[in-house]
C-alpha cells in the first residue's frame, strides 16, 4: 500500500477541498499558466458556453505574444497550448462542435508564430500541434462541414506547413471529406502542379545559401517545396480513395525503384490483392552493393511471397536476413513455421552460426543476451575479450545486467571494456557510469570462482590506477563510494552499498 504521504489522488482527496482551495490559490498567485487553467475550469461548470471566448481570447494573447521562449520555458508554452487543446476537444466540442473546429483551426494557425520564437530542440512543441492536427478530424466529423468548403481550407493549410504541423492532414480529415471533398482537393493540387512558379528576372534572384552544385535560389528552393506538398497531397488524398496507381504516378522510374519507396508500393499492391505486381515491383529495385540489409524492403517481399503460395522461398528469405544480420526478429518468424522438432535443430543451428559469426560482434552479443541464450553469450564475451569497443554502452550494459547472475566473469569483462574506453578516451562526462561500472566489477569479485587468464579485481584496479591515476575525477567518484556513499546498483536496481570494494 503506497504511503500516506504519497502524491496521488487520493492522498490529495483526504485533503478536503477547503485546504485544496487555498494550496489552489497560493499556487495559481506565481504560475499564470495555473490560473488560466483553474479559470478555464471554473468557466467550464459554471457557464460552459464561455469556454470558446476564454479560449478564443488566450489564443489572441498567444498571438500577439513576440518575446523569444528559451528550452528553460518551453515547456511551460506547450502546457499553456495543450490547456487551450483540452479545453476545446474536452468543453467547447460538447457545446458547439463547428464553433470547436473553427478554434482548432485557429489554433493551428499559431504554429508558424510559435514555432519561430522558441527553442523546441525538444520536440514539445511540435507535439502539441501534431495533436491538435489529429483532433481536426473527429471535430469536423461532428461539426458536419460543407465538404468542399473543408476541402479548400486543407488546400490553404498544406500549402502553409512550413513547421509539418499539417503533416497527415489528409488523412486526419479523409472521413469528413469524403468523395466529393476528396475529388474536390484532388483538382486544386492537379491545378496547382501545372501553375509555374514565376522566375524572377537573373539579377533580382535571391540567394538564401550555397551547396554543392553552387547558390541556392529562393524561388528554386519555393518550387521544390511546392512539388513536395503536390505529390504528398496526392498521394494521400489516393490512399484515402483506394487508388494505388494515383499513389504510384507520383513517383518517377528511377525512384520507383528505391526499396524504401518498392515496399510502400509493394504493400499497397498486396492490400489490393495485386500481389503479382507488388512482387515485379519488389524485385525491381536496386540495393547498395554491400549494404546492411533493408529489412522494410525484405519484410514486403517475404508479403508478397507468401501472398503467391510461395512459402518456402519466404522461408528461405528469413533465414537469409538472419544469417546476414543476426535478425531475431525473422530468425523467431522462421522457426515459427517449422514443424514441431524441426525448429529444435534449425534453432541449434541458427545459434552455433551466431556464436561463430566474426564481424558482427556486438549483434551476435545483443542477439543472445535477447533470445535469450546466456551461456552462449558468456563464451563470445570472454573468447572475444579484447575485440569489444566500450563506446557502445546502449548494448554491453544491459549484456552486463543480464549476465551478471550466472556469468559474473563475462560481466566483469563487459564491465571492463566501458571502463577502459571510458578511461583511455578521457570522457569525463561518463566517469560517473564508469565508477559505478567500477564498483559493480568490485561487488562481482567475490562471485567469480577462477579469473583464469583474466586480471583479477585487484590487479585490475592497479594498473587502472597505473595508467589513469591522473584523472581525479573518476577516481574522486570511486573515493566517494568507497567510504561508504550510497550509490546505485544495476545488480538489485536501488540504491545500496554493494558495490564497495
Amino acid at each position: 500500500m503506497a504511503s500516506k504521504k504519497t502524491l496521488n489522488a487520493e492522498n490529495l482527496e483526504a485533503l478536503g477541498g477547503q485546504r485544496l482551495a487555498a494550496l489552489l490559490m497560493d499556487i495559481a498567485e506565481d504560475d499564470a499558466a495555473v490560473k488560466r487553467r483553474l479559470r478555464l475550469e471554473l468557466a467550464a461548470k459554471e457557464a460552459p458556453e464561455t469556454v470558446a471566448a476564454e479560449v478564443r481570447k488566450r489564443l489572441g494573447q498567444i498571438a500577439r505574444a513576440r518575446s523569444f521562449v528559451d528550452w528553460r520555458k518551453v515547456r511551460d508554452l506547450a502546457a499553456d497550448l495543450e490547456a487551450q487543446r483540452r479545453a476545446i476537444v474536452d468543453q467547447a466540442a460538447r457545446i458547439d462542435p463547428a464553433e470547436a473546429l473553427e478554434l482548432m483551426w485557429r489554433f493551428m494557425g499559431l504554429a508558424e508564430s510559435v514555432h519561430e520564437r522558441c527553442d523546441d530542440s525538444n520536440g514539445v512543441i511540435g507535439d502539441v500541434f501534431r495533436g491538435a492536427c489529429r483532433d481536426l478530424g473527429p471535430l469536423a466529423e461532428l461539426a458536419k462541414l460543407d465538404p468542399v468548403a473543408l476541402a479548400d481550407r486543407v488546400f490553404a493549410a498544406l500549402n502553409e506547413n512550413d513547421y509539418g504541423q499539417y503533416d497527415h492532414l489528409i488523412e486526419t480529415l479523409a472521413a469528413a471529406l469524403d468523395a466529393n471533398g476528396l475529388d474536390h482537393l484532388k483538382a486544386r493540387f492537379v491545378e496547382l502542379s501545372k501553375t509555374p512558379i514565376e522566375r524572377p528576372p537573373e539579377g533580382q534572384r535571391k540567394v538564401l545559401g550555397w551547396g554543392s552544385g553552387g547558390p541556392m535560389y529562393e524561388d528554386e528552393i519555393k518550387a521544390r517545396s511546392r512539388e513536395s506538398t503536390i505529390r504528398l497531397a496526392l498521394q494521400e488524398i489516393a490512399d484515402a480513395q483506394g487508388d494505388v496507381d494515383a499513389f504510384i504516378a507520383q513517383y518517377d522510374d528511377k525512384t520507383l525503384k528505391a526499396p524504401r519507396i518498392a515496399a510502400s508500393i509493394a504493400r499497397r499492391l498486396l492490400a489490393a490483392g495485386r500481389a503479382e505486381e507488388a512482387l515485379r515491383v519488389i524485385e525491381a529495385a536496386e540495393h547498395r552493393r554491400g549494404g546492411w540489409p533493408d529489412f522494410d524492403w525484405e519484410d514486403a517481399r517475404i508479403e508478397a511471397l507468401e501472398a503467391l503460395g510461395r512459402g518456402d522461398e519466404a522461408q528461405a528469405a528469413r533465414w537469409s536476413c538472419f544469417e546476414r544480420a543476426l535478425s531475431a526478429e525473422h530468425l523467431r518468424a522462421y522457426l515459427k513455421r517449422l514443424p514441431d522438432f524441426d525448429d529444435v535443430e534449425a534453432e541449434e543451428r541458427a545459434l552455433d552460426h551466431t556464436e561463430r559469426y566474426e564481424s558482427l560482434l556486438l549483434q551476435a552479443l545483443a542477439f543472445f543476451v535477447s533470445w535469450p541464450a546466456l551461456d552462449r553469450a558468456a563464451r563470445v564475451v570472454t573468447r572475444r575479450a579484447g575485440e569489444f569497443d566500450g563506446n557502445h554502452y546502449e548494448i554491453l550494459s544491459p549484456a552486463a545486467d543480464a549476465l551478471a547472475g550466472k556469468h559474473p566473469l563475462a560481466a566483469t569483462i563487459v564491465l571492463r571494456s566501458m571502463i577502459d574506453f571510458t578511461l583511455t578516451k578521457a570522457r569525463s562526462s561518463r566517469y560517473r557510469h564508469a565508477a559505478r561500472h567500477f564498483m559493480e566489477c568490485a561487488s562481482l569479485a567475490s562471485s567469480v570462482a577462477d579469473y583464469g587468464a583474466f586480471e583479477t579485481h585487484e590487479a585490475y584496479a592497479t594498473r587502472l590506477k597505473a595508467e589513469h591515476g591522473r584523472k581525479s575525477g573518476f577516481w574522486s567518484l570511486i573515493s566517494r563510494r568507497r567510504d561508504g556513499e550510497q550509490t546505485h546498483c544495476a545488480r538489485h536496481n536501488e540504491y545500496c552499498r554493494c558495490a564497495r570494494y
